[in-house]
């Protein structure tokens, strides 16, 4: 057996439970290859947004703060499952399911972590302070543009209309005008088209 203290054992089995990230695999294709971003890939891309694009908040944003907020926000689907956000039945149990895995996920952490961790994990559920909101608009974005980029392949596939996208990203302007208003002209382009259905 290793020798380390136990707050170092726990913060490595954590470490370590993390890397079932990798295997998830989300409903988004990847720009370079045929197959489907994972649930590490998808949180870094949005790390790396939240300090490149914090300039087009439209209220002063914590980046560091969004940036844990974004790369621990998917961690509760190593239980949970990826539930696609155009699936209305798997939301009706999305949040249940989500409590549970966090509770047990980060409950491997050290007391102080684990209530941070889960403390950032609520405030980006909840959307309401203007750090969980610009993390959340990046959530939205990234697979907007991987889709948009790769002709709506996503989208096609699950029969995704522009209603839905639109009303998924009812709230962007609370976030950034600049990025709603780029939401919705890439919605205008990708009906026009035909990346996203009309109804």
């Amino acid at each position: 057996m290793l020798n380390m203290d136990e707050r170092l054992r726990q913060q490595i089995s954590f470490m370590l439970e993390l890397d079932k990230m990798k295997a998830l695999y989300r409903q988004t294709y990847v720009l370079n290859e045929d197959r489907k971003e994972n649930d590490a890939e998808h949180s870094w891309h949005l790390a790396v947004m939240a300090f490149l694009l914090a300039e087009h908040s439209n209220l002063p944003v914590d980046v560091l703060k969004v940036m844990k907020m974004v790369l621990i926000h998917d961690v509760v689907e190593i239980d949970a499952g990826d539930t696609y956000c155009y699936d209305t039945e798997g939301y009706k149990t999305k949040a249940d399911r989500e409590e549970k895995a966090a509770q047990r996920i980060f409950g491997l952490l050290p007391t102080d972590q684990k209530d941070e961790f889960y403390s950032l994990w609520r405030e980006f559920e909840e959307a309401a302070t203007a750090d969980s909101k610009f993390a959340n608009l990046l959530d939205r974005l990234q697979p907007i543009l991987l889709n948009y980029t790769r002709d709506g392949i996503s989208w096609k596939e699950h029969g995704v209309f522009s209603d839905q996208v639109r009303a998924r990203n009812l709230r962007s302007g609370e976030a950034s005008d600049d990025i709603a208003a780029l939401i919705e002209e890439i919605i205008r382009d990708a009906e026009a088209h035909g990346f996203l259905s009309i109804r």
